[in-house]
């Protein structure tokens, strides 16, 4: 499975928003190499003023100091959960995703080996878990979350595993990684069967920018 997607994501080629003139960030997307392989994500702890209690990949803003985008996704996971940089094997970036605040985030694969001596920081996060990749290439979302901006609609899919939900911006690289590295029948702009959760219609003058191309449809 994971050989597979590392020739998927080095053939890949992800949309890059160089052109889009605003603050950088990048998240690293670890899966873990277990005989059944997992993906790694954190969640916010519960004191912060923004974003508490959601789930997100292990990231953070670009710094002077990082070379490039994946030097701060590799720094930030380091910072966030002690993972160390020679254990992450890169894999290839995906997609570059605009955040509602107005942050041009750049997501980043990469495998490390199972049972690390992870540790969340607190002052960031409560707790580190994985989930089984095969939960997501079963397509065990709980329902889709429907977000509309500039009246283009985007099926994101939530999932809710062990208390945890998934949902936003890193089920939307999620997808990409289950298109594009697993060949799995999945895409944001396509209506997917089962239940929808539709939220208020967005504005964004980036809608154009941030659409992200695929090749593949929900069945």
């Amino acid at each position: 499975m994971l050989e597979k997607l590392r020739k998927q994501l080095q053939q890949h080629s992800p949309q890059r928003l160089d052109h889009v003139v605003m603050p950088e960030a990048a998240v690293l997307m670890p899966i873990v190499e277990r005989p059944s392989p997992t993906l790694l994500f954190t969640r916010r702890a519960s004191h912060l003023s923004t974003h508490s209690g959601q789930v997100a990949f292990p990231g953070g803003k670009r710094e002077a100091c990082d070379a490039d985008l994946y030097a701060t996704a590799l720094r930030e996971a380091e910072e966030e959960i002690a993972l160390a940089p020679s254990f992450v094997q890169p894999l290839g970036r995906l997609s570059d995703v605009i955040s509602l605040h107005g942050i041009r985030v750049t997501p980043w694969v990469g495998i490390i080996p199972p049972d690390l001596p992870l540790v969340a920081d607190p002052s960031e996060l409560d707790t580190i878990f994985e989930v089984p990749l095969s939960h997501f290439l079963d397509d065990r979302r709980t329902h889709t979350d429907v977000i509309t901006v500039d009246g283009v609609a985007h099926y994101v899919p939530s999932y809710h595993v062990d208390g945890y939900v998934i949902w936003g911006l890193s089920a939307m690289m999620l997808v990409e990684l289950l298109a594009e590295g697993f060949g799995m029948a999945i895409d944001l702009y396509q209506r997917p069967p089962g239940a929808l959760r539709h939220y208020p219609e967005r504005s964004s003058r980036l809608l154009k920018a941030t659409r992200m191309p695929t090749k593949r449809t929900m069945k």
